[in-house]
């Protein structure tokens, strides 16, 4: 029987992980909430719907998209969301629609931004109190969805997301400051849709998992080799690194026995690369 997945939120990384699910055969449901991106959307093959989530208010075209065995979230919080702790709020309208529907299965895209900066390796369960408004958002939105006993919430804490488009030289441009030297939290595109696929196909739920590269080199190594082979100036670097966290994925990997193609961050300049020289 095949699985049917709606993501809410078909950006970069959704619309990725839509295409990749249909290639296995999977019935797919995507969402955005504009018309320029819903176009977008239904050229991709992935069944489009209009769906936008407010604190107040979730507009839906149609109710069939919540017709799913799997909902995946991924709308991260915008800087409105943050100062005014509207994304919770958003989360709470999602929730009321997947209780309504009888979701049993949901999949938050979370972000390492809900750890403290502890100047140490982080796992599951450290993370403090986020310094960014968005970390604490979003830890808020996991708790509601994980408490919830109307269904199986897993969450996965992505690291920054690269890959294809996403030249990481292009993070330090025009920075009026030296860049600190901290270790590199980061994770590839196909890995994580890979990560997607294997937690819905192995039906792992109920659980939070820190998803980025084993390997972290520093900000100074990595961003200057890409700023170097994408022919952009090269920042200032400070030798100071400054506030900074080591995600560990090693509950992810076990749980999973999962193999990142990318173990650094570093494997991906190898690629960027290539596809400079050939431009």
């Amino acid at each position: 029987m095949r699985t049917t997945v709606s993501i809410l939120g078909c950006g970069w990384l959704g619309t990725a992980l839509g295409r990749s699910l249909l290639r296995k055969g999977w019935k797919v449901k995507g969402s955005v909430a504009s018309t320029q991106s819903y176009n977008r959307l239904e050229v991709s093959g992935i069944s489009a719907f209009y769906v936008k989530a407010k604190a107040q208010s979730l507009t839906v075209d149609y109710n069939s998209f919540f017709n799913t065995d799997v909902l995946i979230i991924s709308i991260p919080p915008t800087r409105t969301d943050c100062v005014e702790d509207s994304y919770p709020k958003k989360i709470e309208q999602v929730i009321a629609k997947v209780e309504e529907l009888n979701i049993k299965k949901v999949l938050f895209i979370s972000s390492t931004s809900v750890y403290e900066s502890k100047n140490a390796e982080v796992k599951e369960g450290d993370e403090g109190t986020p310094e960014k408004a968005s970390g604490r958002a979003l830890l808020k939105a996991e708790k509601l969805l994980l408490d919830n006993p109307a269904f199986q919430t897993t969450v996965i804490r992505f690291g920054g997301l690269i890959g294809y488009d996403r030249n990481p030289a292009r993070f330090v441009q025009g920075k009026n400051t030296p860049v600190f030297d901290a270790p590199v939290n980061l994770i590839h595109r196909d890995d994580c849709i890979n990560i997607i696929t294997q937690i819905i196909e192995k039906n792992i739920w109920g659980e939070v998992f820190n998803a980025s590269s084993p390997e972290h080199p520093g900000r100074n190594e990595f961003y200057a080799k890409a700023a170097k082979i994408s022919d952009m100036p090269i920042p200032v670097f400070s030798k100071d690194k400054g506030s900074y966290k080591v995600i560990n994925s090693d509950k992810l990997i076990e749980a999973l026995d999962f193999k990142f193609a990318y173990q650094s961050p570093m494997d991906y300049l190898k690629e960027v690369e290539e596809w400079a020289y050939r431009i």
